[in-house]
């Protein structure tokens, strides 16, 4: 038996997720992750890597009235509660507002016509250094993850040179660049739950 970590870029898999048409919430996590795992491994833990929403204001970039980011992100704590589940949080920071359809004039535009631009912060730096944790004693033979991150190349890469298997999963209708699929001893695709 293969002692497995399954490490789950959030942003990724919910980005692929909602385009396939499913739900994201814990129960479509938890069970995608289930699927990961094979007959001859043994799941030591699956890593989930995401943000909390957005909180807070910010002006509309047309009319300038103010609008509220209020999600909540109650769905992680309850991810984090599964069993074998650990929830590693980065932070999501405002970028501004992005012109969602470039073919209008200028000035016809609408607040309508601008969506907010996020970029997550510290998931890479958590993942890569959970890689390289991993790589060190002997707890795990194998590490399945789901990315499209081509800035863990260099913690797969310390990885393998320490004799961990690195499985890349890839999900139905999804191309994986050559550039990472090279840093994989596997691919595995897995079927959307």
């Amino acid at each position: 038996m293969k002692k497995l970590i399954v490490m789950i870029d959030g942003g990724h898999l919910r980005v692929l997720a909602r385009k396939a048409g499913h739900r994201f919430d814990p129960t479509f996590v938890s069970a995608f992750a289930q699927r990961i795992v094979q007959r001859d491994e043994e799941l030591h833990r699956i890593l989930y890597y995401d943000c909390r929403p957005y909180e807070g204001e910010r002006p509309k970039p047309v009319s300038g009235d103010m609008h509220r980011f209020d999600q909540r992100g109650d769905w992680l704590d309850e991810l984090a509660a599964i069993d074998l589940f650990a929830v590693r949080l980065g932070v999501l920071k405002w970028r501004g507002w992005k012109q969602s359809d470039q073919r209008r004039n200028p000035r016809e535009l609408t607040d309508e016509d601008y969506k907010p631009d996020f970029e997550q912060k510290g998931v890479d730096l958590r993942i890569g250094l959970d890689i390289a944790t991993f790589s060190f004693g002997g707890k795990v033979d194998r590490i399945a993850i789901v990315t499209g991150d081509t800035d863990l190349i260099p913690a797969m890469k310390l990885a393998r040179r320490e004799g961990l298997q690195i499985v890349g999963v890839r999900l139905e209708n999804q191309r994986i660049s050559r550039e990472l699929s090279a840093h994989f001893d596997f691919t595995r695709t897995v079927p959307w739950v």
